[in-house]
């Protein structure tokens, strides 16, 4: 689960990390109010609250000059669908601003702790730059890292380490506190990513997290009550809510060929496929090994309401879930929910033929597939209106 921006700095503050001075708006009079009251000066830094980074290239991050700028600035973002490289097409909801001061940087640098899973170790990742282009920057040379034992945590030798591959040397003792609270912060709030970037020195000497980017994993959400509070449903899609809600494991896609699949290796293979013969999956959506019937009717209602879906790829192998009870799902979501589009159904293992009889004996309009090769030429050859 990703957090904003503001709520990732009110727990860096909360361990004494600074961070520049903001206030959370939410309309543009706000704003106006918080630039010239709580924050004052003659400049601040305005940023679009939103799940995905990039937004600055995208213009979720602006400087204003006045406070005519500001009011001007958070009309125009207040309300609006923020799309930067890193979120879906349509973009993400922006209803909230984070309005900060300005400051007088020195130098920008980078800092994230993230999980290595072939070393099944966190990992302390820095770079002496960083800011908008950290990603192009891809030199090896240029990016220090430091493994964390899982046991002493991070060692105080390492962040002097990351202090001078920084140019910090002289600020080792900030550095090293800084580097063990974040590191405390990312175990004890279950994180698999805490990003600064950029973490600023300002001209008389300050380490500041400009920015910070925080992802909880879900699994331990149980044991983090006040980030799962949290959540922001707004910055994802309805589609991926409800299937969350419905205990799917769904993500939403840009293809047009709906996919219902039991098992993400299938699921995985199902989309592969689909792409091989030529088309584009709408979605990635694993039912799990022990759906019952009113779960496949839930998650066909749920590829249902993607419009951009034109055919429905159904691939199950029934090993914990039985044919028969997939067979009864769709069934239920067809005469229930109302299919607009075609149904392919392959079908295989457990209660196979009971499956099969069940649908054929439905007198619903589904094709039937052999084989998943097949099931998947015929999916892309109805989304795309040609007779399969």
């Amino acid at each position: 689960m990703n957090l904003h921006e503001y709520q990732a700095k009110q727990i860096l503050r909360e361990q004494g990390v600074n961070t520049p001075r903001g206030v959370v708006v939410e309309n543009a009079a706000h704003a106006e109010l918080a630039a010239s009251g709580y924050l004052g000066g003659d400049s601040w830094v305005i940023k679009a609250q939103v799940h995905a980074g990039g937004r600055g290239k995208a213009g979720g991050v602006r400087i204003a000059n006045s406070l005519a700028a500001v009011v001007g600035i958070s009309d125009q973002l207040l309300g609006s669908r923020l799309i930067t490289a890193q979120n879906a097409p349509q973009g993400q909801l922006v209803g909230q601003l984070l309005l900060e001061e300005t400051l007088d940087i020195a130098r920008e640098m980078y800092v994230s702790f993230l999980l290595d899973r072939d070393r099944e170790r966190v990992i302390l990742v820095a770079s002496a730059s960083g800011g908008m282009e950290i990603e192009a920057m891809g030199y090896d040379r240029e990016i220090a890292q430091e493994v964390c034992d899982p046991v002493l945590g991070l060692q105080a030798f390492q962040c002097r380490s990351v202090a001078f591959a920084l140019g910090l040397g002289e600020q080792a003792t900030g550095v090293t506190r800084l580097l063990q609270t974040l590191y405390r912060i990312f175990t004890e709030r279950d994180l698999s990513l805490l990003e600064i970037n950029p973490l600023a020195l300002t001209r008389d000497g300050r380490l500041i997290a400009l920015d910070c980017k925080m992802v909880v994993d879900d699994n331990a959400l149980a044991r983090q009550p006040q980030l799962a509070d949290w959540a922001d449903d707004t910055q994802s899609d309805d589609k991926e809510v409800a299937a969350h809600a419905a205990g799917l494991n769904y993500i939403a896609l840009d293809g047009d060929i709906g996919c219902l699949v039991n098992g993400a290796g299938l699921a995985m293979a199902t989309m592969d496929l689909i792409r091989l013969n030529g088309g584009k999956a709408a979605n990635f959506l694993d039912v799990g090994g022990g759906a019952t019937a009113a779960t496949v009717a839930r998650a066909l209602g749920i590829i249902l309401s993607d419009e951009a879906v034109k055919a429905i790829l159904v691939n199950i192998f029934g090993g914990i879930m039985r044919c028969d009870t997939i067979a009864e799902g769709i069934i239920t979501a067809i005469r229930e929910v109302g299919v607009r589009v075609p149904v392919i159904v392959r079908l295989e293992g457990t209660n196979v033929e009971l499956g099969k009889a069940m649908l054929r004996d439905s007198g619903l309009d589904v094709v039937a597939a052999e084989d998943l090769n097949e099931a998947a030429r015929r999916a892309v050859a109805l989304a795309s209106g040609v007779p399969a």
